[in-house]
Order: C-alpha cells, then structure tokens, then sequence
C-alpha cells in the first residue's frame, strides 16, 4: 500500500507542476481560455461550490481514465481493485492540489488561505473540507483493497 500511496504521490508533484506551468498565479482556471459555470445547485452538491470549467470538465475525467487504465491492460476488474482506484484519483487530487499552493511562487504556506484561496469555499482546520472528507474515505478504500482475507482451517 505504501509503495502505492509514494507513485500516487509523485504523480501529483508532476501534475501540480504542469498546473502551475498552466495557470500560474491564477488557481481554477480563473485566467484561462475555457467556459465557466459559476452559479449552480449541483456545483454544491458535487463540486465543492466551485466553478465548473472547461479546463476540469476534461481534466478530471482524462486523471480518472489514466487511473483505470490498468483494468484494460490486464482486462480485469474487481471491487477491490475498483475501491483502489478510486482512493488513488481522490488521494491524487488532495496532494495535486496542496502541493499546486506550496509549490507555486505566487501562494506558497503563508497564502495558503480562504481569504486568498476564493475557489476553495468551504474550509476545516486549515484546510478545505474536501481534503478531510476525501482523505478518509481514501483511508477506508486503501484498506478495504489492501486487506487479506484469513482463511481458517
């Protein structure tokens, strides 16, 4: 699982780069050439209260499809192999997007803030909520796909 956990992670230090190279100092998409949803019902629900853009309409399904890809190499599919692929794109998307703040010369930690970071609309002790929600059920899925069975005789 460690082994996994480091990959996943060294992934996200490469994806926050190529953001940061993207976006600069502008976080969510907020100076790119894409489409914007601002306001919606379902953008609190499924979406943090962020905007939608063009830019993460396309990337988070293209991060998901990068994740399953295994299950077509290997033509194979469980529900433990399901649950971890989904731990891997949630725990990706937490370290991407902490380290595109640590990482960025325009934030850093001492930016690292909601009154700085808008896009983030709901915040927990320090850091937003989806980093917490996520963080556990990435826990409960990494464990659940890592678990043995024991056999007794």
């Amino acid at each position: 699982m460690l082994l996994t956990i480091l990959w996943v992670s060294l992934m996200a230090v490469f994806f926050a780069e190529v953001e940061i190279q993207i976006e600069g100092g502008a976080g969510w998409a907020t100076s790119l050439p894409t489409w914007r949803i601002e306001q919606h019902w379902l953008l609190d629900i499924f979406w943090g209260g962020r905007a939608m853009t063009g830019y993460h309409a396309w990337v988070f399904p293209f991060i998901a499809m990068i994740f399953h890809l295994p299950f077509f190499f290997l033509q194979t599919w469980s529900w433990k192999l399901q649950a971890r692929a989904l731990a891997c794109i949630m725990w990706f998307w937490i370290v991407e997007d902490f380290l595109w703040f640590i990482l960025n010369p325009a934030f850093g930690w001492a930016r690292f803030n909601p009154q700085v970071v808008f896009w983030h609309k709901h915040w927990w002790w320090g850091a937003p909520q989806d980093y917490w929600t996520f963080s556990v059920i990435a826990v409960v899925f990494f464990w659940w796909s890592f678990r043995h069975k024991l056999r007794v005789h």
